[in-house]
């Protein structure tokens, strides 16, 4: 066989392996994410955690200049050559996918949270409801706590590297309720791509390569707690984005910083407001009348943040990030961001906020 062949037969053998592989969750679960990705994981972040800058992005950089550079080279031979070109190309995409998967994506396959933490995913309206008015309740405290004044929106003190180093604060606190979120050895980075990232509209993400979070430095500060937290479940492992969610609020309000509490429940009330918007305007129109106006003013600021942002390439990043995690074994897509409210009304049935 020609060595040409290789690569591009290796990436269907991948394929192959990654359609049997959701069969075998528990394997994943022992074997990977609580193995060999802890033991990747912790060598990445030693090793880059401290460059003060994002050591994947300026990766990222330099691969698409060389993409660009060699499609350019190649572009008077591109209908000569094409079988060659093509299979060099499947070659590349048979190497990324194979480092993708072994530094990170397999932890897609693993175990589902809700079962690891015995959590019921279904509710009633009736739950949903009796959860949200406690959550308004909370929220509104906090952010009174916070301004002395219910009209006036949380103004964030810190600044975004003290974000990241007080997250911790949190993670500990989580990790002494639940061992499996402890969070080791601090790798998150303001990322260099965060203006394209915002017309993505991404709040972040994380290397899979690297393991460093990057997170978005153009956000309203009020939000960056929660934001970062996000990426740092993704870090420990947590492929879904409705985990990460999960486990990125909960960090935020076990931080005993009231700052940070409150970017974590005004994040997931924000989420269940939105969900009674879509489901039954007049109980929307009652819970936002009990909410301060302070903390709707957050909401403004974050929407305006992302309305002067908003362009067809958020829509069409959108669609095609919704598709990349479906057939990563995340049937829900971008719809996932909102299901971990799921988990937070089924969580705290039993637990005071």
């Amino acid at each position: 066989m020609k060595s040409k062949y290789i690569l591009p037969l290796f990436l269907l053998v991948q394929i192959l392996f990654l359609k049997i592989l959701p069969f075998f969750p528990d394997f994943v679960e022992g074997a990977y994410s609580n193995n060999l990705y802890i033991r990747i994981s912790h060598f990445s972040r030693t090793l880059l955690g401290k460059i003060p800058f994002s050591v994947g992005d300026c990766i990222y950089a330099i691969l698409i200049l060389s993409i660009i550079c060699w499609f350019w080279k190649i572009r008077k031979t591109w209908k000569a050559d094409w079988k060659d070109h093509l299979l060099t190309i499947l070659g590349k995409i048979s190497i990324f996918y194979f480092f993708f998967h072994l530094l990170w994506a397999f932890n897609y396959y693993r175990e589902p949270l809700f079962l690891k933490m015995n959590i019921k995913k279904e509710y009633t309206d009736a739950e949903l409801l009796a959860f949200t008015k406690r959550l308004i309740v909370k929220t509104n405290e906090i952010q009174l706590q916070i301004t002395k004044n219910d009209s006036l929106k949380v103004a964030f003190p810190y600044s975004q590297k003290e974000v990241f180093q007080m997250n911790l604060n949190g993670y500990n606190n989580l990790a002494k309720e639940h061992p499996y979120f402890k969070y080791e050895i601090l790798s998150v980075k303001k990322s260099l791509f965060s203006i394209p990232l915002t017309y993505m509209g991404f709040g972040g993400y994380l290397n899979p390569f690297t393991n460093e979070a990057q997170v978005n430095d153009l956000l309203p500060m009020y939000n960056f707690p929660m934001t970062s937290s996000h990426e740092m479940a993704h870090q420990m492992g947590f492929a879904s984005e409705s985990e990460c969610n999960f486990i990125g609020v909960l960090a935020s309000v076990k931080n005993e910083n009231l700052y940070y509490q409150y970017s974590g429940y005004s994040f997931a009330l924000r989420y269940c407001l939105g969900i009674w918007q879509v489901k039954n305007e007049e109980i929307f129109k009652q819970l936002k009348k009990q909410t301060h106006k302070g903390i709707l003013k957050n909401y403004k600021e974050s929407h305006d943040f992302w309305r002067q942002y908003d362009t067809f390439i958020d829509k069409g990043f959108h669609f095609v990030y919704d598709n990349f995690l479906k057939t990563n074994n995340q049937k829900d897509g971008m719809e996932g961001y909102s299901k971990f409210v799921d988990l937070m009304v089924n969580y705290y049935k039993t637990k005071e906020f």
